[in-house]
């Protein structure tokens, strides 16, 4: 017959002591705030034909 090392009645003894756990839903609604800010930056460049024309001709946009 072999002998049971004590840790393993230290596990046995913590696994039939465990305790219940139970999980109860919150009274209030839950609420998340989520402060967004959500900016665009748009950088164009126009080749110097482009620039030319559209200061010779300020009447197109």
């Amino acid at each position: 017959m072999k002998q049971v090392p004590p840790l393993a009645f230290a596990i046995c003894g913590m696994a039939l002591l465990g305790g219940c756990v139970t999980v109860n839903a919150p009274d209030k609604p839950i609420v998340i705030n989520l402060n967004i800010s959500i900016t665009q930056e748009v950088v164009y460049r126009l080749d110097n034909k482009a620039k030319a024309i559209i200061q010779d001709n300020p009447g197109i946009f």
